[in-house]
């Protein structure tokens, strides 16, 4: 990382004005790494585009005196419909990494998920920021019982809830990895050693090796028994399979586009997945979420919640915690302005008529 002069966060308002000032900050491959695709990138741009794509039909003389942004994550309040995602790494960002992050999470009120791939410990994170709602996301690491051990770290360090990634069997095709030769710093929840001798993801890129079916998820879930939520979920038929299997949650999700691309961009995958699960369990969404505006979208095809990912991250590169704490003010703000205009007094309240499709 370059040292670089103070950001003044009140001359940024909106999400997008983080990610130039991170990649001046972040050296070497480590944006490209972050930034990237995988193939064409066609679903990174798209991830994005989708929300733009639709339109409102706003709402008109209804009792919008009090306006309430809040939201929930598995039976637990939150300040606003909006969880961190998992992101690796985060040390590349700024040097107090998902410490960072954790603690922004806490203050704003909002729900942070630890990724396995992350730069500090369970242990450690859950220590950094006592008052955050923490949430462990899984990959399968090694072997079933070293990935038992993880789940049971975080069971004790007071994560509530087991997000497992069952998007990335393998790695998609990164082609700006491929061209820098990036390879993932040293990861204290991946096991050292084996770490050190399966290549510059550490073998996370390989997750078919330990084959990983729908017959394991009762397995993982009685390594804790908490909560058990699938992240990257994209087919109907994968969304009633997952409510059919007892999961607690799912995540529409195709991995920020860096997995295969040409996936459905996730603005359009959400509602048939909701139709799908016909209200027997919430369903969550990220990918290309930028605005306030995009998740009012998102709630209004059905998300019970969405989950930040890149702008959290240049958020967290250009100014530390207080970064991510200006990122989530300016949801929320934009929440709250958003709401009335379109005639409705709370996320609760926002009706599946009230966006379109644009023509064309």
């Amino acid at each position: 990382m370059r040292e670089a002069a103070s950001v003044n966060l009140a001359t940024i308002h909106n999400l997008t004005e983080f990610e130039a000032i991170a990649r001046d900050r972040m050296t070497g491959p480590a944006y490209d790494f972050v930034a990237g695709g995988s193939w064409d990138e066609l679903t990174l741009a798209e991830n994005e585009a989708a929300w733009r794509s639709f339109r409102f039909a706003p709402r008109v003389l209804t009792d919008i005196r009090k306006i309430d942004v809040s939201g929930s994550f598995l039976g637990r309040s939150s300040s606003l419909p909006v969880g961190i995602a998992p992101m690796a790494v985060q040390a590349l960002a700024h040097p107090d990494a998902e410490a960072a992050s954790a603690r922004a999470a806490a203050a704003a009120g909002v729900p942070y998920i630890l990724s396995t791939s992350a730069s500090m410990t369970i242990e450690d994170v859950a220590a950094a920021a006592p008052g955050a709602d923490l949430l462990f996301q899984l990959y399968l690491v090694r072997d079933m019982a070293y990935t038992r051990t993880l789940v049971e770290r975080a069971a004790a360090s007071g994560y509530r809830a087991i997000v497992l990634t069952v998007d990335l069997p393998v790695l998609g095709y990164r082609e700006r990895d491929r061209r820098s030769g990036f390879e993932l710093p040293p990861m204290p929840n991946v096991d050292p050693a084996s770490a050190t001798a399966r290549g510059r993801y550490a073998g996370l890129d390989d997750q078919r090796a330990l084959g990983l079916t729908w017959d394991d998820l009762d397995e993982i879930r009685s390594w804790s028994g908490l909560p058990l939520v699938l992240k990257g979920i994209e087919s109907p038929d994968d969304a009633r399979r997952a409510a059919d299997a007892g999961v607690d949650a799912i995540v529409v999700s195709n991995h920020g586009a860096r997995q295969l691309d040409r996936a459905l961009a996730t603005a359009y995958a959400l509602e048939p997945v909701v139709a799908a699960v016909d209200g027997r369990i919430p369903v969550w969404v990220d990918g290309g979420i930028r605005r306030g505006i995009d998740i009012v979208i998102a709630l209004a095809l059905g998300a019970s919640g969405v989950l930040l990912g890149r702008p959290i991250y240049w958020a967290l590169a250009a100014a530390g915690q207080a970064g991510v704490e200006r990122a989530i003010a300016i949801l929320r703000e934009e929440l709250e302005l958003a709401l009335p205009l379109l005639g409705s007094a709370s996320t609760a309240d926002i009706r599946r008529d009230v966006v379109t499709r644009a023509a064309g």
